[in-house]
């Protein structure tokens, strides 16, 4: 599907009122590139605030917290029914590079049924940067992740997946087809990301680590590890432990028991 006689891709962003200035940044990086649907699907009671984006669309929170997965699949439906052909994911807190979507599309083109992932870098405090040419200077991307080089796609092996992260990443719209949806039993913080990674290694489809598709992370204060996000570590890592025999996150969770907040025995991880 096409606008006019180009392809048209869409930037599905999810955000909430707590990351409201790096929203307005991302958007502002985007404005004005063509045949570009910017769609924010905003997760939360409140009635969003104007934004700058072709489509906003609303997400009611769960019982226990943000609906992210739930969000994720209303964007990739909204896409898909207004004609894109290629889908990016952006949290609100990441910038996009200035080959990302280039080098997404070509990756796409080349793998229509795989889900893309492209390197991200980690900015510090105090940077405050939209500049194309200034975020290619301060690339460094995480080292947990294999970052190709620029204009490489290389598969990732199966014990890879587990790193695959929603922060950016990119398929086409019969990629998305053909995936499994992210699980949306899993409200508030956490599991959702690997629990779509674990059941897109389950179906044989390919995770591709895309070189060059830059994305940049704003940075906001946080904890490591997450506090604030204790419960919902506990219940999402339970669900995810009963489909996949397997915790996630336990790094965070042994840090949590070193701290006396949990326990771990035969039944998994649980409050102390």
């Amino acid at each position: 599907m096409t606008r006019g006689d180009r392809p048209l891709t869409a930037v599905i962003t999810l955000s909430s009122l707590g990351r409201l200035s790096h929203l307005r940044r991302q958007q502002e990086s985007l404005g004005g590139l063509p045949n570009l649907l910017r769609i924010i699907v905003w997760i939360g009671d409140d009635e969003p605030p104007p934004l700058d984006a072709e489509i906003v669309h609303r997400v009611a929170p769960g019982q226990d917290g943000l609906r992210l997965a739930a969000a994720r699949n209303a964007g990739a439906a909204r896409a898909i029914a207004e004609g894109a052909d290629l889908l990016i994911f952006l949290d609100a807190d990441c910038l996009p590079g200035p080959h990302l979507m280039e080098r997404y599309r070509t990756a796409a083109e080349s793998h229509p049924n795989a889900i893309l992932c492209g390197p991200v870098t980690y900015l510090a405090e105090g940077v405050d940067v939209v500049d194309s040419a200034a975020l290619e200077a301060l690339t460094a991307p995480h080292p947990a992740r294999p970052s190709p080089a620029d204009g490489a796609t290389v598969p990732a092996a199966p014990s890879e997946y587990p790193l695959f992260w929603s922060l950016s990443f990119a398929t086409s719209a019969a990629g998305w087809r053909s995936a499994p949806d992210f699980d949306e039993g899993y409200e508030g913080y956490g599991g959702e990301d690997t629990d779509f990674a674990f059941a897109l290694r389950d179906r044989g489809i390919p995770l591709m680590w895309v070189g060059g598709a830059h994305a940049y992370h704003q940075h906001h204060p946080t904890q490591s590890p997450p506090w604030q996000h204790l419960d919902d570590i506990l219940r999402n890592g339970a669900r995810f432990a009963r489909r996949w025999g397997q915790w996630p996150m336990t790094g965070w969770l042994e840090r949590f028991e070193e701290a006396g907040a949990v326990v771990h025995d035969s039944g998994g991880w649980r409050p102390a």
